[in-house]
């Protein structure tokens, strides 16, 4: 259903939700108050259970004159917070803002020069509105295993236009997460928006851990796979359950999720987050790894405090913002879950009025990194925001 705008709603994004089970209803309820001849652009994002190759025709068929953007998720983050069943359509104004595309399809090989090329020549082209402000959003097949590479080529190339995404996923099945271009889903797969505004924004990121312990060395890896054969030299997921204290037959996406793998980049710390472990004892990870990285356990502290401060924004004029575009690890959800947190955490969403997904990965300034709610707040135009 599209929300009407209570004072808690914001002012300059239109939201939409439904958790009908068929896409043809979801997208009817979910798009039903959105008008394409004011609309710039959609981003829609899409739960597991829902066919995403359906869903993607029943956009086209409702918005047809409205290009829509976005991909499959592990969760979304709507007007209740965190929610996993529901069709989230974020609906763009052109009055605030303008948009470009780009899909990279057959992303897995990447060819870096390709990526290069056409960012590049794509930002040439789009013309720059006075006064206006550049952003980049990206949205990955979470499944290539390519956002690293990805995402530092883009924040090389495009310069000006800071770079914020989430990788697709399908909840914790790692089957098949696909991307939304106008019409049509594509697997392996990415989509990059050059977005314009006369809004202010802000990046933010938000993470609970900090290094523990000794560091720990990945003496074999397969990085091509984000797979870890060897720690310290001896069998990876051994070696990692001994780190945390846990037999390795209990090893789980709740274990991976409280106690994810460190890596030191520019004095501070970004998570490589556990994906799995393999029957011969190694481990997937989530993001890029290698032989010879040095890593360090992490162990959370006040996961809901953290949040909550980071969060606490303001634009010069001590004004909120109007609200948040969020890509939030599906691994701190479900730490949430296991603590019982969801409803205090989804509260706190709310609140600031944050939308978007659950991701298998963030990017953010050339990185991707993983545990992390990566977002841009959005504020009203500074010429609304003097005080007359």
């Amino acid at each position: 259903m599209i929300e009407t705008r209570p004072p808690d709603l914001p002012k300059y994004v239109g939201i939409g939700r439904s958790d009908a089970g068929s896409p043809t209803e979801a997208v009817a309820e979910a798009a039903f108050g959105i008008d394409p001849r004011t609309t710039c652009f959609v981003l829609a994002f899409v739960p597991e259970a829902m066919d995403a190759g359906e869903t993607a025709a029943a956009l086209n068929a409702r918005l047809s004159s409205v290009p829509v953007f976005g991909c499959t998720t592990a969760g979304q983050i709507t007007s209740e917070g965190y929610e996993d069943n529901a069709l989230l359509l974020l609906s763009f104004p052109r009055e605030h803002f303008r948009c470009a595309s780009i899909l990279y399809d057959n992303l897995a090989p990447i060819s870096t020069t390709r990526v290069a090329s056409v960012a590049q020549r794509t930002a040439k082209t789009f013309r720059h509105t006075a006064g206006w402000n550049r952003l980049a959003l990206l949205f990955s097949d979470g499944l290539s295993k390519q956002e690293d590479l990805l995402v530092s080529t883009l924040d090389t190339v495009l310069g000006d236009w800071p770079t914020f995404g989430g990788s697709a996923g399908d909840g914790f099945r790692y089957e098949k997460s696909f991307v939304l271009h106008e019409g049509k889903c594509h697997e392996n797969a990415a989509v990059l928006l050059l977005v314009e505004t006369d809004l202010e924004f802000q990046g933010l990121g938000v993470d609970h851990f900090q290094p523990v312990g000794a560091p720990i060395v990945i003496t074999d890896a397969d990085p091509d796979e984000r797979l870890v054969h060897e720690i310290d030299g001896a069998p990876a997921a051994l070696a990692y359950a001994q780190l945390v204290g846990c037999p390795v037959d209990q090893l789980s996406p709740e274990v991976f999720s409280e106690n994810p793998m460190l890596i030191r980049h520019n004095r501070k710390h970004f998570v490589r987050a556990v994906r799995g472990v393999t029957e011969n004892h190694s481990m997937s990870f989530l993001a890029a790894i290698d032989d010879g990285l040095v890593l360090t356990l992490g162990r959370g502290r006040e996961i809901v405090e953290t949040l909550e401060a980071g969060l606490q924004l303001s634009n010069p004029a001590g004004a909120p913002p109007d609200f948040i575009l969020g890509f939030d690890c599906a691994l701190r959800k479900l730490e949430f879950e296991k603590k019982q947190l969801h409803r205090r955490v989804s509260d706190i969403l709310r609140k600031h009025r944050v939308y978007g997904f659950n991701t298998y990965g963030e990017q953010q300034s050339g990185i991707h990194m993983n545990q992390t709610l990566v977002g841009i707040a959005f504020f009203e135009p500074e010429s609304r925001t003097i005080n007359l």
